[in-house]
């Protein structure tokens, strides 16, 4: 009987696994998200309606005039994504080089300037909030058409990226061996070789490929604004209303992209 009495003591007297302050915070950020969907949807009247209603007419014209596709414009496809793949690895190549000095000159514990620091933040914050399409815009007037804005603006906007990832993975390492080394005397230069990159190259490495996984999929879209690759062709045969060969180039773009973005999924799990 004690027994008993003494597990309906426990069971009356549960802890909740929530205290109620956190419960009534909780709901009413609930609440107000739920505002801001609602006031959203007014606004911009994307209504559900509007979307069922359109349904139909979207289904008739990708199946009326996207099928078939024309499979024999595929000698023309390919050189383009191969220009849009080139495009995307020498942007990522270039900016994983020039973001590893400037994720040490992001990093706190490695640039001990503090005006040099929130410097660097700043600038890689400025570079960062510029989509690359806009990039690709201001860059296609000052050089023209073609692949090097492209690359121009991939560049541009994967530095801001790499290099803030990285400050943050270097400033999350463990400090004790950069300590030690330091103990003995060393210089800035070999505390990062020594300290630094042993413990943020699996990382580095991961970032780069992620970073690469997006330009190749960004390198698409930029040239619709003159930028090189295999958006100038989708644009162009587009207004020209050549639905066969859209959908010929979109599908062989989605063929291309997806053995990318599986090959580099499985290089970064084994680097992780």
């Amino acid at each position: 009987m004690a027994a008993q009495d003494n597990q309906k003591v426990i069971t009356n007297n549960k802890i909740p696994v929530f205290h109620k302050k956190t419960k009534l915070t909780a709901t009413y950020i609930l609440i107000v998200v739920i505002a801001f969907y609602i006031l959203s949807a007014i606004f911009t009247e994307a209504y559900p309606d509007r979307i069922i209603t359109g349904l139909p007419i979207v289904l008739g014209f990708v199946i009326n005039d996207f099928f078939p596709p024309n499979l024999g414009y595929y000698a023309r496809v390919t050189p383009a994504l191969i220009e849009t793949w080139n495009m995307a690895l020498l942007a990522t190549t270039l900016s994983a080089i020039f973001a590893l000095p400037l994720s040490f000159l992001a990093a706190s514990n490695i640039n001990k300037n503090k005006v040099f620091y929130q410097f660097i933040r700043i600038f890689l914050n400025v570079i960062r909030t510029i989509p690359e399409l806009i990039l690709a815009v201001l860059l296609v007037a000052f050089m023209g058409i073609g692949a090097i804005s492209g690359i121009g603006a991939l560049f541009i906007f994967s530095l801001g990226i790499l290099a803030k990832l990285i400050s943050e993975t270097i400033e999350s390492i463990d400090p004790n061996p950069l300590e030690a080394i330091r103990a003995t005397g060393a210089n800035v230069f070999q505390v990062i070789r020594y300290g630094v990159i042993p413990q943020v190259l699996p990382q580095y490495s991961s970032y780069v490929l992620y970073v690469l996984e997006i330009n190749v999929r960004a390198s698409v879209i930029l040239g619709f604004v003159g930028a090189g690759g295999v958006g100038i062709i989708l644009r162009q045969q587009m207004s020209l209303f050549n639905y066969a060969n859209v959908s010929t180039i979109i599908l062989m773009t989605f063929i291309a992209v997806t053995i990318i973005d599986f090959v580099s999924s499985r290089v970064r799990e084994r680097l992780l």
